[in-house]
C-alpha cells in the first residue's frame, strides 16, 4: 500500500515509549499498516496527503469487552430495568427474555443485523480492536471481517445456566459434561479466526460467568489459553447476587476463589470486578481482593455504562487506578459508544468517590488505549509510534462541539464524543469517512433490528417466569394516547 500522510496536523497524541503526550503541528505518516512517521518535518514521498491543520491525530481505541451479537437488541428495553429482588441486577430475570436468539419465531438476520449495528457504533466511536463477547453463530467470522475491525473472537461457552422461578431467588442448572462440548466447540472457532484470510483476528478464551462454570471447566480454559498463549477473561464480581452465590458455595469472594484456582495472571481480564470485598455492597470481611488483583497483574475490563443504569458501580475506578492494576474498558451493551463510556468512567469516579480528582481524565484514555492493548498482551496498538498498528481516529477540532479547543482530547471526552470523529483507519484501511461507516450498512440493519425487535416482544410472555408481557415489565415512559 502506498504512504498516507497526515501533514501539519493540529495535534496528535503521541507516545514516547512510556506514556502519551501532545504534539503540536506534527506529521503522521503510515505505509500499509504500519505508522513510519511521527513527528515534524516528513520527507518521505506520499501518495495520499491529509491536510491535518484542523485535526487531532489519536490512536484507536481498544474495547476489551463486549456483546455485539446480543445487546443492541436490548435498546429501549434494558435502559431502566432491573431485578428489585435480585439487587437491581437484569441478568438473571430479564436478560433472557429479550435477545436476537430468543423470543418469538427465530429470525435469521436479528444476529447479524445486531452485530453490525455494535460494529458500526464501535467504529464511529474511534474503536479500532474490539474483543467481541459471543455465543457463537454461523457466518460470525465473515462478518466480522467485513466490519474492518481489528478483532480478538472470544466464544462465550459455560457448564451451565442461571434461572429463576420466583425473581428473587436464583437457580442453576448444569449441563452433565461440565460444559467440556461448548469448550471444544469454542475452540474450533478459535482456530478458525487465526486461520481466517482477513488477518485481523486472534482469540481470546472465555469461560462466561464465574458461577455458570465449574472449578474444572475454568481451570481447563485459563490452561488452554496458556498453551495458545492467548488471553483469558471471565465474567466476575459483576453481581450481588453472584458475590453471594459464591461466598456461600465456597466461603470465598469471587476474585479469592478465582486466585485459589490459579487462574489469576497477566493474561487474565475479569469482566466488571465490581463487587469485591472493599464494596459497601458486599459488607464482607476484609481481605483485599484489590491486592490480590495487583499482585497477578489481572486486568479489570470496566464497563460503567451497563451498570450505573442500575445504579452500580466500582468504588472507585480512581482508587483501582492508584493501587496498580491495568484497568482496560468495555462497552458490554448499548450504545456501543466507546467515547461516551470514557465519559461515564470519569464522572461516576469522581462522584462515588467524592473527589474531583479521584481520576484524571488522562487515567481514563489510558485505559482505553494502553490499557486494553495491555490486557491483550499488545505493543503495536493503542498507540501512535513508529512501528505501531496503523489503527488511527482523525478528529475534526473545528467542529463546533469542540470548541474552544484548549485540550482536545478533554473537549471529545466530555462535549463532543462521536460526533467529532471524522475518519478511522485499521490497519491502514479507511473505514470510517466524514463520520460515517464504508464498510457495512448501518441505517440498513438498524432499521432491520427494530424488525426483529418487534418479533421478539411476541415471546416474553412465554419465556417470562410471571408470564408478564413486554409493556409490563418494561412499560413505555408515557401511556398510550387515544389512537395509539
Amino acid at each position: 500500500m502506498p504512504v498516507t500522510l497526515v501533514k501539519s496536523a493540529a495535534w496528535v497524541v503521541a507516545y514516547d515509549g512510556e506514556k502519551h503526550t501532545y504534539l503540536r503541528d506534527a506529521d503522521v505518516a503510515f505505509d500499509g499498516d504500519k505508522i513510519v512517521h511521527v513527528g515534524p518535518g516528513f520527507a518521505g514521498q506520499a501518495a495520499t496527503t491529509i491536510d491535518g491543520s484542523g485535526l487531532l491525530v489519536m490512536p484507536g481505541l481498544v474495547n476489551v469487552h463486549s456483546h455485539p451479537a446480543s445487546e443492541p437488541m436490548t435498546k429501549g428495553w434494558n435502559d431502566e430495568l432491573g431485578s428489585e429482588k435480585l439487587y437491581q441486577s437484569s441478568l438473571y430475570e430479564f436478560m433472557p427474555l429479550f435477545r436476537a436468539d430468543a423470543g418469538g419465531a427465530p429470525d435469521p438476520e436479528a444476529i447479524p443485523a445486531s452485530a453490525t449495528v455494535a460494529y458500526s457504533e464501535l467504529l464511529m466511536s474511534g474503536v479500532t480492536t474490539l474483543v467481541d463477547m459471543s455465543v457463537a453463530w454461523d457466518g460470525w467470522l465473515d462478518h466480522f471481517a467485513a466490519s474492518g475491525l481489528r478483532g480478538v473472537l472470544s466464544p462465550m461457552y459455560r457448564s451451565g445456566r442461571w434461572f429463576t422461578r420466583n425473581g428473587h431467588v436464583v437457580e442453576y442448572e448444569w449441563d452433565k459434561d461440565g460444559g467440556a462440548k461448548p469448550m471444544a466447540a469454542a475452540m474450533a472457532v478459535l482456530d478458525a479466526a487465526v486461520k481466517h484470510p482477513s488477518g485481523r483476528m486472534s482469540g481470546m478464551v472465555s469461560p462466561s460467568q464465574i458461577d455458570t462454570c465449574t472449578p474444572e471447566l475454568i481451570q481447563a480454559s485459563f490452561e488452554e489459553a496458556k498453551r495458545r498463549n492467548l488471553p483469558f477473561q471471565i465474567h466476575a464480581a459483576q453481581s450481588v447476587v453472584e458475590f453471594h452465590e459464591m461466598t456461600r458455595r465456597h466461603g470465598m469472594t469471587p476474585i479469592e476463589w478465582l486466585g485459589s484456582l490459579g487462574v489469576l495472571s497477566d493474561r487474565t481480564l475479569i469482566g466488571h470486578s465490581i463487587f469485591l470485598d472493599h464494596h459497601t455492597s458486599a459488607h464482607w470481611p476484609r481481605r483485599d481482593d484489590l491486592q490480590d488483583l495487583v499482585d497477578t497483574d489481572t486486568t479489570v475490563a470496566h464497563c460503567p455504562t451497563v451498570f450505573q443504569r442500575r445504579g452500580i458501580t466500582l468504588q472507585t475506578f480512581g482508587e483501582y487506578v492508584r493501587r496498580g492494576i491495568n484497568m482496560a474498558i468495555g462497552t458490554d451493551t448499548y450504545p456501543h459508544n466507546m467515547i461516551e463510556e470514557m465519559r461515564h468512567v470519569a464522572i461516576m469516579s469522581r462522584v462515588v468517590g467524592e473527589d474531583c480528582y479521584d481520576v484524571r481524565t488522562a487515567d481514563v484514555f489510558n485505559a482505553a488505549t494502553l490499557g486494553g492493548a495491555k490486557a491483550l498482551g499488545r505493543s503495536d496498538i493503542g498507540r501512535i509510534a513508529v512501528g505501531a498498528k496503523a489503527d488511527i481516529v482523525l478528529v475534526d477540532v473545528t467542529h463546533p462541539a469542540m470548541r474552544p479547543v484548549r485540550d482536545p482530547v478533554r473537549s471529545m471526552v466530555y462535549a463532543a464524543a462521536e460526533r467529532a470523529i471524522r475518519t478511522v483507519f485499521v490497519d491502514g484501511h479507511k473505514v470510517v469517512d466524514e463520520g460515517r461507516v464504508l464498510t457495512m450498512d448501518y441505517p440498513a440493519a438498524a432499521a432491520r433490528l427494530e424488525q426483529a425487535q418487534r418479533q421478539a416482544e411476541i415471546g416474553v410472555k412465554t419465556l417470562d417466569w410471571a408470564k408478564r408481557d413486554h409493556l409490563t415489565i418494561s412499560p413505555l415512559m408515557f401511556p398510550a394516547g387515544k389512537g395509539a
